[in-house]
């Protein structure tokens, strides 16, 4: 199992190249008081593994801390549950991310348990949401990146998760030419609403994405859930 999703993970990278953005993890348990979970993301946007570890400071509230090596990926962000019935709860989530497109993310979260999960697999949740993101300034050009768009993600195994989404930038690119491989925004005449024209917003520089390219936007994530961490007996 492992070895495949080592595949898996590494088939992907080769396909999508690095986005140069990066995302809070996500660990798909309603927060418990003072426990702590840690846990490692592999991701297109971060291509070494980035550590993290989430505490909860309530039944409705947890914080998580990101490192990355050497740093990117790294960030901050809170949970908070809004919502919670039966198998199912909702959570907002609030964000910084720290990478060469660092951003500010808004998340809404759907989760959803299995109506076996507490018999066959205790693991078995999924997810839905919408993301904002916010790109302030990107490290290939100056400019500011806004970004929407949805995601998918779930709970394989004790072990194992992912989640992959896809976030747009509306000002940078016709919805239309998401999937036209030739596309280039230097031969478009389209103006937007603020009469910047597409012609402003270079998605490549000597190859690099950069905060306005279709890849940033792309998100896939394999998260590897270490468990909580022990409390000592006093």
């Amino acid at each position: 199992m492992l070895n495949r999703n080592l595949i898996l993970l590494s088939i992907a990278i080769l396909v999508w190249g690095t986005g140069c953005a990066a995302h809070a993890p996500v660990f798909p348990e309603v927060p418990k008081k003072g426990e702590t979970n840690m846990g490692f993301t592999f991701s297109v946007e971060n291509l070494i593994p980035v550590f993290w570890t989430r505490h909860g400071l309530g039944q409705y509230t947890d914080i998580g801390f990101r490192l990355g090596i050497p740093l990117s990926g790294s960030g901050i962000d809170i949970n908070r549950v809004l919502l919670k019935r039966d198998r199912k709860w909702d959570v907002l989530n609030l964000a910084y991310n720290y990478s060469p497109n660092s951003s500010f993310d808004f998340t809404y979260y759907k989760f959803k348990g299995d109506k076996q999960r507490k018999k066959k697999n205790p693991f078995g949740v999924s997810w839905t949401g919408f993301r904002g993101m916010y790109i302030p300034d990107g490290e290939l050009v100056d400019g500011s990146s806004v970004r929407f768009g949805l995601l998918y993600g779930r709970r394989l195994s004790t072990k194992w998760g992912f989640e992959v989404g896809y976030f747009h930038d509306f000002n940078s690119m016709p919805l239309s030419k998401i999937f036209t491989s030739n596309w280039n925004p230097k031969d478009t005449t389209v103006v937007n609403e603020y009469g910047a024209g597409y012609i402003n917003y270079p998605h490549k520089v000597e190859g690099w994405p950069t905060q306005f390219s279709r890849s940033t936007g792309i998100s896939l994530q394999f998260f590897m859930y270490l468990g909580p961490t022990k409390k000592k007996k006093k």
